[in-house]
């Protein structure tokens, strides 16, 4: 906007995202091609109103946000939630290996839930789950920290879908192909704002 020249308050850019936010979202994940076979999950507390709650991600091999969940707890019972969730937002496709920590409500969400996968809590193979956190991190200082349940669940999903599309992994590949890619995730998203 302010390229175009536009001034904008930032109360009207959350009016845009609560109302555009949620149909790019959808758009995004119809277009997201099959995660990997491989799931890193991990949890992390963060505070609404001053009461902890529970960041539950998982991602994929290619650093890719596969599901997030806020959630009050972290027992047996959430970590069940969070995988029947996992299963229907991947479109019920299942993981070869699921990767955590130690915690033992995945263990239990395993055994029942995904009992055909293989479960792997070797320390620091999960390394990759707890690094994916930063991003969110960062937004969440930005933001001044969240106010409620609903809009941390709602931005999440958006700011994970968005993240997904633009995650070029540009380490991994030349100059000319992470220039393909990038311009590839902005014909992308181009499609997905027009409709």
């Amino acid at each position: 906007m302010a390229e175009r020249g536009i001034s904008v308050t930032r109360e009207s850019i959350r009016h845009w995202c609560n109302k555009f936010g949620r149909l790019y979202e959808k758009r995004l994940r119809a277009k997201q091609p099959c995660f990997g076979d491989t799931w890193f999950m991990d949890e992390v507390f963060i505070n609404i109103r001053g009461e902890r709650h529970y960041l539950w991600r998982a991602v994929d091999q290619d650093g890719d946000v596969v599901d997030i969940l806020v959630q009050k707890r972290r027992d047996s019972r959430a970590a069940k939630r969070f995988f029947k969730r996992l299963l229907t937002s991947n479109k019920g496709s299942r993981p070869r290996t699921i990767v955590s920590d130690k915690l033992g409500s995945y263990g239990v969400a395993h055994r029942e839930i995904l009992n055909g996968s293989r479960h792997d809590t070797s320390q620091y193979h999960n390394n990759r789950s707890e690094s994916s956190h930063q991003p969110t991190r960062v937004r969440e200082r930005q933001m001044r920290r969240f106010k409620s349940v609903r809009q941390a669940q709602c931005f999440l999903n958006i700011h994970s879908a968005v993240y997904n599309l633009f995650n070029i992994q540009r380490h991994l590949c030349s100059a000319a192909l992470t220039r393909k890619r990038r311009d590839d995730a902005f014909a992308s998203w181009r499609c997905v704002t027009a409709g």
